[in-house]
Parts: C-alpha cells; sequence; structure tokens
C-alpha cells in the first residue's frame, strides 16, 4: 500500500540564546493543512529548529512519505550529509571528539522518523517562499507567549 504524502515546514525561534523559545510546523496533505506550534520558557534556537521536526512527525498518525522543509542547515545537514550516521558510528561524538549537542532531542527525533520515509529539503530562510514565512511567524509567536 503506497504511503500519503504529506509536506511539513518547520521553524523554531529564540529571543536571546539561550532564553525564551518558540517552534511552529506547517502540515499539508490532500488538500488539507494543519498548523501546531509550542515553546518553552528556557531553550536555544536549535533545540526549537529540532522540536518543530519531532513533534510535526508525532502528530502524523500513521507511516507516511514526509517531505520535511527547513531554514535549519544543522538539521539539513545532520540528514543530508551523513552526520548523525557518523555520529551514531561514534557514540554520539562530532569528529572533534566532544558530546553531540541536545543529543536527547536528535535521538527523539530519529525515534519519530522511524514509521515514515522522509525526505529533507532546505528552503531559504526569510526569503519568498510563504509557508516557510508561515512557520516562521508560528514560531516567533509561540516564543512570544514564553516571554511574556
Amino acid at each position: 500500500m503506497k504511503k500519503p504524502h504529506v509536506i511539513i515546514y518547520t521553524d523554531g525561534a529564540c529571543s536571546g540564546n539561550p532564553g525564551p523559545g518558540g517552534w511552529g510546523a506547517l502540515l499539508q496533505w490532500n488538500g488539507r493543512e494543519k498548523t501546531i506550534s509550542g515553546g518553552e520558557p528556557a531553550t536555544t534556537n536549535n533545540r526549537m529548529e529540532l522540536r518543530a521536526v519531532i513533534e510535526a512527525l508525532r502528530t502524523l498518525n500513521k507511516p507516511c512519505r514526509a517531505s520535511i522543509h527547513s531554514d535549519s542547515a544543522l538539521i539539513i545537514n545532520a540528514f543530508t550529509q551523513g552526520w548523525v550516521d557518523n555520529w551514531l558510528r561514534r557514540g554520539w561524538k562530532k569528529a572533534d571528539k566532544k558530546p553531540v549537542e541536545n543529543r536527547e532531542l536528535w535521538e527523539q527525533l530519529l525515534d519519530a522518523m522511524r514509521p515514515h520515509d522522509v525526505e529533507w529539503v532546505k528552503v531559504k530562510g526569510h526569503a519568498d517562499d510563504e509557508r516557510n514565512n508561515r512557520v516562521d511567524r508560528l514560531a516567533v509567536e509561540a516564543c512570544k507567549k514564553q516571554g511574556s
């Protein structure tokens, strides 16, 4: 059986790094869409970028083909350039032998990806991609709620 295709846009935001943060995601399938967002009072931009992808994948209630669009070079490169595979092979150590930051979130992301066929798509941040701009606004709004 063919897995449904879901287009996912994600973004994270932080006011100060660390500081209050927010994340947002847009999921589109079969002409429908859903937005989700959330935040944390004390976090980093990278943590919010990761959380956005994790929560978007956790929203899917059956195995899907997921095209994940992100402006996070860290997340895109981690998968498209084999960084995650290298981290796993080295016991969650980077090439410089230092521990991978936010390991628990990377592990949650790998777990959330497991039932899905994931494709990674790099988008240019703060450009003219309307869906990317929408998730940026969701993340910024969620961030502001954490800071108030």
